[in-house]
């Protein structure tokens, strides 16, 4: 088993900065660069517009745009509020084996693996380029992602191949749905409950609204593709959130709505968009307007994460595929950044220590087994661009 004493002092390290997505990431990203630089990789960070979050993008070996290795990870983290800890989420703790705290698993054990690989590797050996990019805000929508993989394409940097380190107990993962998040404001008229007539309710027309969401789902179902590589092979809807009204005898005059959809093909995006919004202006909003022209709906976007799309010809998958002797490879149901880094024309594929089932959870860890064969199979990639 590969010695995973020094990756087990900068995860350490990585857990002690608090980097919720709330908050700052920038002392964390401050810290990588300082670590890559050290390992003689050129480094630029992207600063969000709030000055207050940054990416970091960084290359060892030749100055090539086109080709080489992209390791990939968030730096942002779950909340810990109101989660029973057994202790400090931001101090890394090790029992029997596995190693304790928030973003252990999720994703900073990955993280620092990469960042040792990048201390212990020669760059003047490589004769392909080893890219490394830290991203912010993933748990939040993928913004960090959104804006990096941009410049990546204004600049015309295309790693040939990506390994995105989300936990997956090392397993191969080749692709997962996409998601979209939207959020819907009704404004209606308020007024006494004995006189709904003279009041548009909110709440009501936000029921509307969800029932006519939800009605489009044996439509999704009838056009799932036969060939869906995914669990449920269709586009699927979640309505999150429905919230609207004060007391029993007042009538509403605002609601809110919140909902998900992981669809299967961005036709299948478009389509429920579409849908929605056409039955905003077409159907609720003139309804409600016809008794008060001060009353309406919005509804926005407010993530939208691409899917990985399994494809035949992977060199990421086939790449490691031959290092770990594995012949299985598999899909997700959560979300990841790699159908960003996907759309450059990159092979992509998921794959890091941990599991998904600790991912967001009190007592969140990842075990030194899991680190240990993270590090082998990093070395092994590693030495494939020296050749």
């Amino acid at each position: 088993m590969a010695d995973t004493a020094a990756v087990e002092a900068l995860l350490a390290e990585f857990i002690a900065f608090p980097t919720v997505s709330s908050d700052s990431n920038l002392a964390m990203i401050d810290r990588l660069a300082d670590l890559l630089e050290g390992a003689g990789a050129r480094v630029w960070t992207q600063g969000d517009p709030t000055g207050t979050k940054a990416n970091l993008f960084a290359t060892m070996g030749p100055e090539e745009a086109v080709g080489g290795l992209l390791l990939s990870g968030h730096s942002d983290v779950v909340p810990v509020a109101d989660q029973p800890w057994s202790s400090d989420p931001f101090t890394m703790v090790e029992r029997d084996g596995k190693l304790y705290g928030r973003g252990a698993c999720d994703m900073k054990g990955f993280i620092a693996a990469a960042v040792d690989l990048a201390a212990r590797v020669d760059g003047d050996r490589l004769r392909q380029p080893l890219h490394f990019a830290f991203t912010h805000d993933e748990e939040v929508g993928c913004i960090g992602a959104k804006a990096l993989v941009e410049v990546l394409r204004e600049r015309d940097i295309r790693p040939a191949r990506a390994i995105i380190g989300e936990p997956t107990e090392m397993k191969v993962i080749e692709g997962h749905k996409g998601c979209c998040e939207v959020a819907v404001h009704v404004t209606g008229r308020e007024g006494h409950g004995s006189r709904p007539d003279l009041g548009v309710n909110a709440a009501e027309y936000a029921m509307r609204y969800a029932t006519h969401l939800l009605g489009l789902q044996p439509s999704l179902q009838a056009r799932a593709p036969q060939d869906s590589p995914f669990t449920p092979p269709w586009t699927t809807i979640n309505l999150g959130k429905l919230a609207g009204g004060t007391a029993f005898n007042v009538i509403p005059g605002r609601a809110e709505i919140e909902w998900e959809m992981r669809p299967v093909t961005p036709a299948d995006r478009d389509y429920v968009l579409a849908e929605m919004r056409a039955h905003i202006d077409e159907v609720l909003v003139p309804a409600m307007q016809a008794r008060d022209p001060g009353t309406g709906m919005e509804m926005s976007v407010e993530g939208d994460i691409d899917a990985l799309m399994p494809s035949p010809d992977n060199t990421a998958r086939d790449a490691i595929l031959a290092l770990t002797g594995r012949n299985e490879t598999g899909t997700v149901a959560f979300g990841t950044e790699a159908g960003m880094f996907q759309s450059l024309g990159t092979d992509v594929v998921v794959c890091g220590p941990g599991s998904i089932e600790q991912a967001h959870k009190p007592d969140e860890y990842v075990s030194r087994a899991q680190l240990a064969e993270c590090v082998t199979l990093l070395d092994g990639l590693a030495e494939g661009l020296t050749r």
